[in-house]
Parts: C-alpha cells; structure tokens; sequence
C-alpha cells in the first residue's frame, strides 16, 4: 500500500489457521499511514481477498500478543495478529520450575506449557497433587476417530504460541483466585496427533471436589473460545480447519461488514 506525500509505518501482520490459505501466507509486512488503526488492517484485507471479507465480523485481532479493539491505533513495528475463531467448535518431558511451572513459595501451584511431544497425563497429576488435597479433577482431551460421520485420519494443531502461553497462564491463574482451588495446570499440545493421543490436558487440585469440578469445566471452555490455538481435521476424502466456537463479545471484532470495519 503506497500513500505518496504521508508518513507511514511498518506492521508485521501474522495469519493463523485457515487465514493462512486465504491469504496465502503465514506472515507479511505491510505500510501504513501514520495513525492507521486496527480496523484499517482489516479493511485492507477484506478488499483483498473475498474469502476473508465473509470471516471478517468473526475474526479477533491482537496488537503484540493481546487481544486489541477495532479502533486501536497502531504504531511502526506493531505485531498484529488475525486470528479466526479457534479450535474446539459446535463438535465439541517434564519441565523445569523455572520455564514452565508457579510456585507460590514452596508449594507448587501447576504447570502451564505448550509441547509438541506427547503428555504424559499421570506424571503431570502426580506432580500437581499434594497432600491437603481432597480432589483432583483431570480433563483429558483426546483425538478421536470420526467427525459428523467422517473418518478423521490424524490431527494436527498450530498456535499463536507466544500469546497462547500468556493467555493459557491467566487462564490458571484465574482459576485458582476465582474458584479457591489451590492448583490448576494447563498442557497443550503441537503438532501431528494420532487417533487417542491427548491433545490438552487440564488438571485442577483443590481442598474440595466441587470446586475442582467447577474450575477445570470453566478452564476448558475459556481456553477452547480465547486462546489462540487451531485444528486441521485430516479425512481420508481431505483436510478441513475445524470450526471454531465464535469468540466473546469483549474480545470478538465487531461489526457485520467489511465496510463497516473499514469505517473511520
């Protein structure tokens, strides 16, 4: 984009799940003018690429890792992310403390982490239990062999991996002040997954089962609706992204048109 006679500024725009293939690319640089905004990226792409005008009002947009409003300004060198709707749809080793665990002085309140090799579910709960508990509630999300009739081959994952980390550690850390439960980790996985194999384990430890219960439920439905992570569904007839569950409202972008997006 040229504008002769303004200033401009550069922003690195990064694209995720089936946005990859509209645009064909994962990441490109493009300039702006100075005091462009979050809705003008969007604008931009719309008129570019029809396929991604119909997505636009169900798309979320970050600004250098945190979910952004359609009306931000943008700076030179901001990182914008354009995330459709993530994985988990209407079809519904171990690490060092220092790298991938919270420690509240000695006690260990759970792990959160992004791997690409495979989880190992009862090492990650028996690192998490302790003693006071009097529950630990496991969600154990496992690749299954069949979507809506269609026979699923293997899946594979991609993540915004740096703001999926931030989100999926406020995800923990939320849990654990807003249900009082005293552990919560959160295990996500890259990659190739085979027919079984875990894709995200989450395991809460509290003092009390209902608690627990409650908090590993709302932990996976706010991360299967908010962090940035996308599955493609592979079938012996072709691959398909998997629909993703609309984002909220708070941090969905509004608007029901390109147009409209593109407005000043």
């Amino acid at each position: 984009m040229k504008y002769p006679g303004e200033l401009r500024m550069k922003i690195e725009l990064l694209f995720f799940g089936v946005l990859k293939e509209i645009v064909g690319q994962p990441a490109e640089t493009i300039e702006l003018p100075d005091g462009s905004r979050v809705r003008d990226v969007i604008f931009y792409y719309a008129h570019k690429a029809p396929r991604f005008e119909a997505m636009a009002s169900s798309l979320a947009v970050s600004v250098n890792q945190e979910y952004s409003a359609p009306d931000r300004a943008l700076r030179d060198g901001d990182e914008v992310g354009l995330l459709p709707p993530v994985s988990g749809g209407t079809n519904r080793r171990p690490a060092s403390p220092d790298s991938a665990a919270e420690f509240m002085g000695a006690q260990f309140t759970g792990e959160v982490r992004i791997t690409r090799e495979p989880i190992d579910s009862n090492a990650i709960a028996a690192r998490l239990k302790q003693p006071a508990d009097g529950a630990a509630v496991i969600f154990d999300g496992v690749v299954r062999d069949n979507t809506r009739g269609r026979r699923t081959l293997y899946l594979v994952y991609e993540s915004y991996e740096s703001m999926a980390m931030k989100q999926m550690q406020a995800l923990a850390a939320e849990a654990r002040e807003r249900f009082q439960v005293r552990g919560a980790s959160i295990v996500h996985r890259l990659g190739r997954l085979e027919i079984g194999d875990t894709s995200v384990l989450i395991v809460v430890a509290s003092a009390h089962r209902a608690a627990a219960f409650e908090a590993c439920r709302w932990i996976i439905d706010t991360l299967k609706k908010t962090v940035p992570i996308w599955k493609k569904e592979y079938f012996e007839d072709g691959a398909v992204w998997a629909d993703g569950e609309p984002f909220p409202e708070e941090i969905r972008h509004p608007g029901g048109t390109a147009g409209s997006l593109g407005a000043s």
